[in-house]
């Protein structure tokens, strides 16, 4: 019999795990931690606010989002956490807290949620063996295939979670960020070409947010186009359900995507640009579109009516539900381990 693991992971401060409204990572934690469990292995989640096992913060520092303070008290408060625990691997996916890991005397995987291909990636070579690498998708790997890199998992949401439907209504949706990248500009105007209603659903807490709904996303409001704010994960369920597609315009090569799988998950094809990880995630013709270029989007958002809804979601299911993400960093945590120099282990509180 194949020995259960005893995993620490260590989530970012700024949001629950899982996560209210916005939050995809925390929303990916959340579901790997639990499918771990269900497996069979221990896992101690460290974090800030509810449904961690060890908090750094009593409430999450969300509206400081972007500051460097919390996130270096954060790494340190979690460091100190870490040292009662007895664990085969630590899992990191916090940004300041991989630079404690040379301390360690177990194996520390870390899961690239961001663009590596610029300061990100230095600072991953800085750390160079003292922590494994794990890419979200083959495309970020290839941007600094250099790192140290042991392996490439795709995020994944619990399909079973997310409500299917097979007849959509006739408007179109964006979710996501309010920031230049994420192209909610463009699928207004992919939207207004096809002749669709959209409706966009977005954060902007940040200032660039702030300023770029300001100046790009709201002197196009008005008829065919609403804006509802961010939205919780009950609006999120009834939005992706309900859309005749997801228009996701990237501006950027996006690491991975949440929104792609969670929308598909509901049987919700994706009309997409080919950046990042995109073609990775949507299977041309099966689940949406890839296009390369804004003016090819109307036509893709009108020919999703040709696709099954069944189908859209059968994919999710092989490729991006939970127990294949688990599966996926079962191997990594044995590989990292069997890897690792023998020596002591220090005391988990076996009762949590």
């Amino acid at each position: 019999m194949t020995r259960a693991l005893r995993v620490a992971m260590v989530a970012p401060p700024w949001y629950d795990v899982p996560p209210r409204t916005y939050g995809g990572i925390e929303a990916v934690i959340a579901g790997l931690a639990g499918g771990l469990r269900a497996r069979g292995h221990r896992v101690t989640v460290v974090g800030a606010g509810r449904g961690v096992d060890l908090r750094t913060y009593e409430e999450p520092p969300s509206a400081r989002i972007g500051e460097p303070y919390p996130e270096v008290v954060h790494a340190a408060r979690a460091a100190r956490l870490l040292r009662g625990l007895v664990v085969d691997v630590v899992h990191d996916h916090s940004l300041a807290g991989p630079l404690t890991a040379a301390g360690r005397l177990v194996p520390t995987v870390v899961t690239c949620h961001n663009d590596v291909s610029g300061e990100l990636g230095d600072y991953y070579r800085g750390l160079g063996a003292d922590v494994s690498l794990v890419a979200v998708s083959s495309a970020q790997r290839a941007h600094a295939a250099d790192l140290n890199w042991v392996g490439r998992v795709h995020n994944a949401v619990d399909v079973s979670a997310w409500p299917f439907r097979e007849r959509k209504d006739d408007w179109v949706l964006w979710l996501g960020r309010l920031s230049p990248d994420k192209g909610a500009h463009l699928a207004v105007e992919a939207a207004r070409a096809a002749g669709r209603r959209i409706v966009l659903v977005g954060r902007r807490a940040e200032r660039a947010e702030q300023a770029y709904f300001r100046e790009r996303v709201e002197p196009l409001l008005g008829p065919g186009v609403e804006y509802l704010g961010e939205a919780d994960g009950t609006l999120k369920s009834e939005l992706f359900s309900r859309a005749r597609c997801l228009v996701f315009p990237l501006s950027w090569d996006e690491p991975f995507g949440m929104v792609m799988i969670e929308a598909m998950a509901c049987g919700t094809p994706v009309v997409a640009l080919r950046r990042g990880a995109v073609p990775e995630v949507v299977a041309d013709g099966v689940t949406g579109y890839v296009r390369d270029a804004p003016a090819e989007l109307p036509a893709a958002i009108e020919a999703v009516s040709a696709l099954d809804p069944h189908a859209v979601r059968a994919h999710v299911v092989r490729h991006f539900d939970v127990p294949v993400m688990v599966e996926g960093y079962e191997r990594v945590y044995r590989e990292v381990t069997a890897a690792a120099p023998a020596g002591p282990r220090r005391p988990l509180p076996l009762g949590r």
